[in-house]
């Protein structure tokens, strides 16, 4: 069963969805100069943007992630880094600012809760 489906037209009544891009990371490349180039798959996806909860803060507090400044719900399977099966390094857009998925707070079959820490372009 899909919580989140239940319930999203009630918020998206008081917190509309917002279109995000997503770029999934799928490794990296080796440039000339022999450094990791980090390559990515693009994806656009609705976003639910809401502030962190407090029980979202002790997660994050647990984890020592630091500066996360946004959660957001997102359709699909996204992840922070998941060094065990070379996952993760997301990036999500939202309008002019580029967020990195720094924690995976909540997932579900379809749809997942994800922190965000914004980056500097």
């Amino acid at each position: 069963m899909n919580l989140n489906s239940l319930v999203s037209g009630a918020i998206n009544a008081i917190n509309p969805l917002v279109t995000a891009v997503v770029q999934q990371s799928t490794g990296y490349t080796i440039g000339a100069d022999g450094t990791q180039l980090p390559t990515y798959s693009s994806t656009t996806v609705q976003a639910q943007v809401q502030a962190l909860t407090s029980g979202d803060l002790q997660k994050l507090d647990a984890m020592n992630v630091q500066k996360v400044v946004q959660k957001a719900y997102l359709y699909g399977d996204f992840e922070s880094v998941f060094r065990i099966l070379g996952k993760g390094g997301d990036l999500v857009t939202i309008g002019p600012y580029t967020y990195l998925v720094t924690a995976v707070l909540e997932r579900w079959p379809g749809w997942v809760s994800v922190g965000l820490t914004m980056q500097v372009d």
